[in-house]
């Protein structure tokens, strides 16, 4: 029987077009510069999205953190929405890898005020502050919520208005760009640099790109063989994100309509409140009106073939991805009404 994994849209496999593809990638030592398929790779993916140059990373973390590592000098002060994934879910690696302190503001799912950015800028060299090093956004946001451009751009403003580089950790950036219905380099327009995954949604079985000025990219190369990230005969792992950024981009509308027909069906079961406002993307979140035995809750889908994570703090999420098709959501939904009735 099929199993239906909604954990996340990280749970993705490679298409068979990506693993013919990594099958016959032609490669070379990506350290030395010579691996084709790398090279194919970054320059496409740094044109797509309106900057100079661009470098292959492993995962969507490793980028996050080897732009903070390039822009920022160790002491620095990043500030950022207290939700972001840099804060919530990096396991603290700002701290052990930049060496930066990072200034957070509480907002509504990334929507940082930009009054609340300038009143965190240390405007004044003083031997009792930090400098900030960077200000960082999230696009599309690890609440399930887009941010418009309009909003990036005042807050790409105010930065350089006080000369502080902007990074954009744009894991799901072209989730984003489908749902506000604009190209995507609307969206990096107002961002230095920019981190995008290759997996997830776009399906390739790993890596990640960080994107911004030449200058930026050599600086980020040496920092990431300081790093580990410094990859041999990477082509194999690059072929199948040349599908991922070609091929596989516009089907995740797919995941965002089926995430809206799943939520119109969980909404109606008794006990189950969802977020109406964060159904931007491919992602349900969804609270219930009494306490849930996580375990058990895990256990209970999995007996019907269903793999689900169980909530944080309170907070149940569902991720339709590329795995889950139209005729899939029923069976989550009666899953769940049958868990709650039970």
């Amino acid at each position: 029987m099929k199993v239906l994994d909604i954990r996340s849209d990280t749970v993705t496999k490679p298409t068979d077009e990506m693993r013919k593809a990594m099958f016959e990638a032609r490669v070379g030592d990506d350290v030395c510069g010579d691996d084709p398929t790398v090279i194919e790779l970054e320059k496409l993916a740094a044109e797509m999205v309106g900057k100079e140059a661009a470098v292959f990373v492993p995962s969507g973390t490793f980028g996050n953190q080897l732009s903070l590592f390039t822009h920022c000098i160790r002491g620095n002060e990043v500030i950022l929405d207290d939700g972001c994934h840099i804060v919530q879910h990096e396991a603290g690696a700002s701290s052990i890898i930049a060496g930066v302190q990072l200034r957070t503001i509480k907002c509504d799912s990334g929507y940082m005020d930009p009054k609340d950015i300038e009143l965190r800028i240390r405007k004044v060299k003083d031997q009792h502050f930090p400098e900030t090093g960077l200000i960082c956004m999230e696009n599309a946001h690890s609440s399930g919520r887009v941010i418009k451009p309009d909003h990036m751009e005042k807050i790409y403003g105010l930065a350089v208005e006080y000369g502080i580089p902007v990074h954009l950790d744009g894991a799901r950036l072209f989730n984003a760009a489908i749902s506000l219905g604009v190209d995507v380099k609307e969206v990096t327009k107002n961002c230095d640099s920019v981190m995008f995954c290759l997996s997830k949604g776009l399906g390739a079985p790993v890596g990640s790109i960080l994107a911004g000025t030449k200058d930026f990219i050599g600086q980020a190369r040496y920092k990431r063989k300081i790093m580990g990230g410094g990859m041999r005969q990477a082509g194999v792992l690059a072929a199948p994100g040349i599908i991922a950024l070609t091929k596989m981009v516009g089907r995740l509308s797919i995941d965002h309509d089926n995430a809206k027909v799943l939520a119109n069906m969980l909404k109606d079961i008794p006990g189950i409140s969802i977020w109406k406002n964060n159904l931007d993307i491919n992602m349900i979140f969804f609270e219930t009106d009494r306490p849930v035995d996580e375990a058990h809750f895990v256990e209970y889908f999995e007996n019907k073939n269903i793999l689900v994570y169980p909530p944080e703090d309170g907070v149940f999420r569902f991720v339709t991805n590329n795995g889950i098709g139209s005729n899939d959501l029923p069976l989550i939904a009666e899953t769940l009404g049958s868990y709650m009735i039970g």
